[in-house]
């Protein structure tokens, strides 16, 4: 048992920056599963960065050190003073760190989503079919107008995020943001999202309604007041279950990163920001499969 605390405790005295380099390379094989997402990271960074800076003093990271704290920040989502004990500096330089990193991955076209225009012109192939599901994620608590945010469903404030998909290349295409207390249909009519005629869009019975401003939708049949579904109903919806499964595996796939699923302690105005790098980075990762 001593020599298991130890070991423990010499693991969180070590620098991560002065480990040789193929430990190095494990960590960020364990914040990411492919190598080359984060080198394409790290160069969109470069890009992004000033050859000559205006003067001031320089960061005590490097840009791949950068990138790595930002990465770490978003998969494990563990406070400042935790990830600036790690790395040897302070937390103000940890938070600034993860928002540059972000300004400068957002201005590269390199991790951009598609966005709404893709729906309108559509896709180019036969027979065109999105997917459309809302997520949410907890918040702590407003000072102010706590009941914007109040989930009904999820019975606690949360920030609710509209996912639009191609089911056949899983691509993302468009995300969208609300408060918890507004509607999934609602949050639909918000977003000012048109599909083109001949795309059929793929929902669940959250978009009641939803003829009204998209014919070619496709919703769960309604259990009759009083009465039972038919063997028709019934194969009916379990088609489109199935159909609609894989928007579930994608918000799986985002809420690997604990900012995205557990309790977001941030301010609410970079919500959106994060999850659309994090989507773009899901994005970046089927094309290179």
């Amino acid at each position: 048992m001593l020599e298991w605390l130890a070991i423990q405790k010499q693991t969180l005295t070590n620098d991560p920056r002065k480990s040789p380099s193929s430990e190095r390379r494990s960590i960020q094989a364990a914040l990411w599963s492919k190598r080359q997402t984060f080198n394409r990271m790290v160069d969109a960074v470069k890009q992004q960065t000033p050859k000559s800076p205006n003067g001031g003093r320089p960061c005590a990271l490097s840009i791949l050190a950068q990138v790595h704290v930002t990465l770490e920040y978003w998969r494990e989502y563990r406070t400042y003073f935790h990830i600036s004990t790690d790395w040897g500096v302070s937390e103000s330089t940890i938070c600034r760190t993860v928002h540059r990193i972000e300004n400068a991955l957002i201005k590269s076209a390199q991790f951009r989503l598609p966005g709404k225009k893709r729906l309108f012109k559509g896709f180019g192939v036969r027979p065109p079919v999105v997917v459309m599901d809302v997520t949410e994620t907890p918040i702590e608590r407003p000072k102010h107008k706590q009941k914007w945010y109040y989930s009904g469903k999820k019975k606690y404030h949360t920030l609710k995020c509209q996912v639009i998909m191609n089911p056949y290349t899983k691509e993302i295409i468009c995300l969208f943001f609300g408060k918890g207390r507004r509607h999934d249909f609602a949050l639909f009519k918000a977003s000012g999202i048109h599909f083109h005629a001949e795309t059929a869009s793929l929902q669940d019975s959250g978009y009641q309604g939803m003829a009204a401003y998209h014919a070619n939708c496709f919703l769960p049949q309604k259990k009759p007041k009083n009465g039972e579904f038919s063997e028709f109903q019934k194969d009916y919806n379990r088609e489109l279950s199935r159909q609609r499964i894989c928007v579930e595996h994608v918000n799986r796939r985002l809420k690997i990163f604990r900012i995205l699923q557990q309790r977001y302690r941030n301010r609410r105005r970079r919500f959106g920001l994060r999850c659309n790098l994090i989507a773009a980075l899901y994005n970046y990762e089927l094309t290179t499969a």
